[in-house]
């Protein structure tokens, strides 16, 4: 694959053809996908299907992957994961990565800063008020909720202005759920790109501006927040709800 320029600038990613595999397994059978600056994009489908590897893929931590990866008009599919973070890029995974013997301050601290831009302390406690009255707290002291708050907030951090988030809601009670959705129109209204992995789609129906869908590591529907009302038996079907 060449080293192709976007020439619209108001994409943060352009995703064509991208295969990976785990192993010996096919993962990802040729995913297509965009994402401007300023949108919130969310990837749906049943577990396994694709969608945490096609994140994986993007910030480069899937081992053996091919296709086309471009990243505010950089093609990406051969840097490491290091490099692209450079480019002003964080993964949030789902699995949030919090490190029990530091304080919640300690582990928002522990992050290097990677590019200007990034969210300074009390920017992040104006945005999650709970980390800052925690914040001395140890991680393993922190509910389920919290530790998610404190996954996202701490990648905010880093300068990144393009944010992969992946399940960041679940398990999670409805009030923590209803916070996460307003911080992610938060972050949004201030310039921030969101690529997420959801299964909650009633969730997501009220946050992502448009949203894939993925079937056996292939995009197979692809709508935006305005076609829900008219093909929701047809989403639903697709996701199996």
């Amino acid at each position: 694959m060449t080293d192709s320029k976007n020439t619209d600038q108001s994409l943060c990613l352009t995703v064509k053809d991208l295969v990976g595999h785990y192993g010996e397994n096919l993962a990802l059978q040729g995913i297509n996908l965009e994402v401007h600056k300023g949108e919130v994009v969310c990837l749906l489908g049943r577990n396994g299907a694709g969608k945490t590897t096609t994140l994986r893929a993007i910030v480069g931590l899937l081992n053996k992957r091919a296709g086309h990866i471009e990243i505010y008009g950089q093609e990406t599919i051969s840097m490491l994961t290091e490099v692209i973070a450079k480019l002003g890029v964080a993964y949030c995974p789902e699995e949030r990565g919090i490190f029990s013997s530091l304080s919640t301050e300690e582990n928002l601290l522990l992050p290097p800063v990677l590019r200007p831009g990034g969210l300074s302390l009390d920017e992040i406690y104006s945005l999650f008020p709970n980390l800052k009255e925690r914040r001395h707290s140890q991680g393993t002291k922190l509910s389920g909720g919290e530790q998610q708050m404190l996954a996202i907030a701490r990648i905010l951090r880093t300068g990144a202005s393009f944010l992969l988030l992946d399940e960041c809601t679940e398990g999670l009670a409805p009030v923590i759920v209803h916070k996460i959705g307003q911080i992610i129109r938060l972050l949004k209204d201030r310039g921030f790109t969101v690529l997420m992995v959801e299964q909650n789609f009633r969730f997501a129906s009220r946050v992502a501006d448009r949203f894939y869908v993925i079937e056996e590591g292939m995009v197979v529907e692809h709508f935006c927040r305005e076609d829900i009302a008219g093909n929701l038996a047809h989403i639903e079907s697709l996701l199996g709800l």
